[in-house]
């Protein structure tokens, strides 16, 4: 029960200790109702309410029934216990089950008496692991070498072109991409007063990098949260591990916000709700101003990870200007690490012009000053100025070099444990709580260094295998990006109030085989999923079975899904030949500096068109999507997201077919499409074998080749099409229209 200023209002099971019982007997000076005493009759049914567990009437179903007690939620639920290798079922058909995996649906499928799909084709299949993969489509060549392979051995072409794709650089860009959801990254603080982290992209490169490179899971968790404290042989590997905890730094922060403890507590609270959502799925967030209300999770035991949390020092930058009430330092990183610098070095002009303006704005500032006009906007505007070129200064060395910066956490000078705040107000402060863990996920709380945050042995708890969680959370993050939903189909939320797992035993299954075969390898755990036969099934409905099974929780077929906005983007970036497929060096908001993210804007860097790299890399500024991601459900970094939002509506045909920005990247391709074509039914199948990965039948060429005609007809010198086209050829502007046509349609748009 949550504390009142006095302690707890009512303690399950113990009317003596609860103080509602005090208050209804008019005992210990507590009156309640205050004119009128109960009757002895109502306050021994209140009394027989509390010793019976204080169940909450609305909720239960019937007087033989009462709602489990936190006790008896935390040895009942499903993901509070201990995972344990299932028995392989047995299947009556065996010909089909390829895998253990396969195995476990089999049986679903057998029991619940639906008919699963036959298998994909293989260009539907080959199609699938790209995009499930890499993210990006596969070329036409990609498509004829995978069916070529496939009519000689199915399984071998499967292995063969999974191991590739893992090993390409673009399966980080894409794997990585999913984590930053996770990790709600973003390049500002959002908020009130949106401010820039002009040194986040350093996070962003390190996650990718550690897909690309398949950091084990369980060491990718201690990075994250207590890379600082992790030992290191050398500058660059310190680095390294200094920049993945930008983790914990990255949250949306309200910089305006006066009250200083408030900050810290807000800061925290959002760094406790990262952590315990991204690696655990829990939302032990929800306990800062109450026990939780549906999972066994203490206010206390919020309050003992704050405590770990308030131990540990946030760097985030910032400089101190107007409505930046919590300016940050940044982390310097080891002076002999060879890590990018997104900035040139500072010439000795280019410095001492800096100084004249900084010496020039504080002259001004102490003259407005003497006159008293602090509320001016003059003096408002220089001294934004003044802190802002002050910063950009700082962040060169005396010879010029730019400082090697990034966000990251440090643990404190002296560690300390957290008071419980009443209702999780500041001012309220009540007893304090030794630095702990989630009770319910551990046996016993650790004993935690006195000279030291606790964070390594949070991190160590988190990745271990006595957690019951981790893995689970994880496989199922990772069989959710391969089937559209996972087997628990709440992924941030394994909790009371979260879904079921449908197929429990493959959960365990998976999870604990993540650990003890596959040793956390991201990698593996994706190879065997892609590997099992029901990955490869076909994607088409089946009246019958829907009739069972409408949302497919059995998996009778691979659900198709809508390309995810950097998958919609990217896609056609590439096969209109522009895409630029190198990183880019560090990030355009690290070339705006600090400040306002207005700042940015109003010198177009954050133009869309500049853009031609992978979308991953677009800058992400909270509260200010691109066009192309926000009309496809892409995220800005607010909050975890371990599951996008999947919509399907009319502005999304709009954006492909009205949008200037689309427009021009279509003329991209049909100016691709005339090079490496001449003929229109050369044309017409280079399209369909390079956009949609199959050849075009008769019929599709005929009418390809009547819309360009009609196109070509009506593509008049003042067209309203053409004007808003780069070229007024009649031909390419026909072209381009059909392009566009091909892209706003369902089979470019889905991952069958």
């Amino acid at each position: 029960m949550p504390l009142g200023d006095s302690g707890p209002a009512v303690v399950p099971g113990d009317a003596t200790k609860s103080l509602l019982i005090a208050a209804i007997k008019h005992t210990d000076g507590l009156e309640m109702p205050p004119k009128k005493k109960l009757t002895d009759k109502q306050i021994s049914d209140f009394v027989l309410w509390v010793d019976s567990g204080a169940i909450d009437p609305r909720e239960s179903k019937g007087e033989s029934q009462s709602l489990p007690t936190k006790k008896t939620k935390s040895t009942d639920h499903w993901a509070y216990k201990q995972p344990s290798l299932p028995v392989i079922p047995t299947v009556a058909d065996q010909n089909w089950a390829t895998t253990d995996i396969d195995r476990f649906i089999a049986i679903g499928h057998e029991q619940g008496g639906v008919k699963r799909n036959g298998d994909a084709t293989p260009e539907v299949l080959v199609r699938r692991l790209y995009f499930d993969l890499t993210g990006l489509p596969p070329t036409s060549q990609d498509v004829k070498t995978f069916v070529e392979l496939c009519s000689k051995d199915l399984q071998q072409a499967i292995q063969s072109t999974v191991d590739q794709l893992l090993s390409s650089e673009r399966f980080g860009e894409r794997w990585g991409r999913h984590w930053l959801d996770v990790a709600r990254f973003a390049e500002s603080s959002g908020k009130e007063t949106n401010f820039s982290y002009p040194h986040a992209w350093r996070y962003r490169d390190y996650v990718i990098d550690s897909f690309n490179r398949d950091l084990p899971f369980d060491q990718f968790i201690r990075e994250q949260l207590a890379g600082d404290l992790l030992p290191a042989n050398d500058d660059q590997r310190r680095a390294e591990l200094m920049v993945a905890t930008g983790f914990l730094a990255l949250g949306s922060k309200s910089h305006i916000e006066r009250n200083k403890k408030q900050f810290e507590m807000d800061v925290v609270d959002e760094q406790i709700d990262t952590v315990t959502q991204a690696f655990m799925g829990v939302t032990v967030a929800c306990a800062r101003c109450h026990d939780h209300k549906f999972d066994p999770i203490p206010q206390s035991d919020y309050y003992a990870l704050a405590g770990i949390f308030r131990s540990t020092e946030t760097l985030y930058g910032t400089i101190p200007v107007i409505q930046n009430n919590n300016p940050s330092q940044l982390v310097s990183l080891p002076a002999g690490a060879d890590v990018t610098i997104n900035a040139d070095r500072l010439t000795d002009t280019a410095r001492q012009s800096l100084e004249k303006q900084i010496n020039e704005l504080r002259q001004k500032r102490l003259e407005l000053t003497r006159k008293k006009q602090f509320a001016s906007s003059e003096f408002v505007q220089s001294g934004i100025l003044l802190a802002t070129l002050e910063a950009k200064l700082k962040a060169y060395e005396a010879d010029g070099t730019p400082k090697k910066l990034a966000m990251g956490v440090r643990d404190r000078s002296k560690a300390r444990d957290s008071e419980l705040f009443i209702r999780g107000e500041v001012d309220k402060p009540g007893e304090v709580v030794p630095r702990g863990f989630v009770s319910v996920l551990c046996s016993t709380q650790p004993k935690l260094p006195s000279e030291s945050s606790g964070r390594l042995e949070l991190a160590d708890w988190i990745a271990s295998t006595d957690n019951p969680l981790t893995a689970r959370v994880m496989v199922n993050r990772v069989w959710q990006h391969l089937f559209g939903r996972g087997l628990v189909d709440t992924p941030d939320n394994f909790g009371v109030s979260g879904s079921n797992p449908s197929h429990p035993e493959l959960l365990d299954y998976l999870a604990l085989t993540f650990i003890e075969e596959d040793k956390w390898s991201v990698k593996s755990l994706i190879r065997r999923i892609v590997s099992s036969r029901v990955y490869q099934l076909d994607s088409a409905t089946n009246p019958e079975n829907f009739a069972v099974d409408p949302d497919n929780k059995l998996l009778w077929r691979v659900p198709p899904r809508r390309l995810d906005a950097e998958e919609i983007r990217d896609a056609m970036f590439l096969v209109s030949g522009i895409l630029e497929p190198e990183r880019p060096i560090g990030s355009v908001v690290a070339t705006g500096g600090e400040g306002y993210t207005g700042g940015i804007e109003r010198f177009g860097l954050l133009s869309e068109s500049k853009f031609k790299c992978r979308s991953v890399y677009l800058p992400v500024i909270r509260g200010r999507a691109f066009e192309s991601m926000d009309v496809f459900d892409g995220v800005d970094g607010s909050m975890v997201v371990g599951k996008r939002d999947q919509t399907t509506v009319p502005t999304q045909s709009l954006y492909l077919l009205n949008s200037p920005y689309v427009m021009d990247l279509a003329t991209s391709a049909a100016k691709r499409v005339a090079e490496e074509e001449r003929l229109p039914k050369d044309r017409v199948r280079w399209i369909y074998e390079v956009m949609l990965g199959r050849e075009p039948s008769a019929q599709e060429v005929e009418s390809a080749l009547a819309f360009i005609d009609k196109a070509k007809a009506q593509s008049a010198p003042t067209g309203r099409l053409v004007a808003r086209l780069r070229s007024p050829n009649a031909e390419q502007t026909a072209w381009a229209a059909y392009c566009q046509s091909v892209w706003a349609s369902g089979e470019f748009l889905v991952r069958k």
